[in-house]
């Protein structure tokens, strides 16, 4: 089996240069994971929040760096976009709700509360920038969203 070697054309979906969101996305959700790990390794003990907040802060900062790149794209497949990202944001309010609920169940209060609501919120927006951005780059922009969606 050989590999397709033909260059793309100029005007193809596929050649078009668009801005690094997923890789944002991905080190944005890989920072605020990593400050879960961090703040779960001390359980059942205090954990020091200075490191969590600084890796949730600049988390957001890269997600709201995505959002601005995202928003200055033109020519994209808009309606897929928030088609795709609209339902996955859906399942991940649901999600985040659960993981809320198991936090203050827990007895989780205080600082350490906020620093993990707020870390939930920012994976819970990562993942749809993530996945509708993804299946609208290979769009075509002129066409209409998924049908039945």
């Amino acid at each position: 089996m050989s590999a397709d070697t033909r260059t793309p054309e100029p005007g193809s979906l596929v050649a078009r240069r668009l801005p690094p969101v997923a890789e944002l996305a991905v080190a944005s959700m890989a920072l605020v994971i990593t400050g879960g790990i961090y703040l779960v390794a001390h359980l059942p003990q205090r954990a020091p929040l200075g490191p969590a907040v600084g890796l949730l802060a600049a988390a957001a900062v890269l997600l709201v760096a995505d959002a601005a790149l995202v928003s200055r794209l033109r020519t994209f497949a808009w309606r897929v976009f928030f088609q795709v990202a609209g339902w996955v944001l859906v399942a991940y309010v649901v999600i985040g709700g659960m993981l809320e609920f198991t936090f203050v169940y827990d007895g989780t209060r205080g600082a350490l509360l906020v620093v993990l609501t707020l870390s939930l919120l920012v994976f819970a927006l990562d993942i749809p920038m993530l996945l509708g951005f993804s299946v609208a780059r290979y769009q075509d922009p002129a066409q209409p969203a998924i049908e039945g969606g």
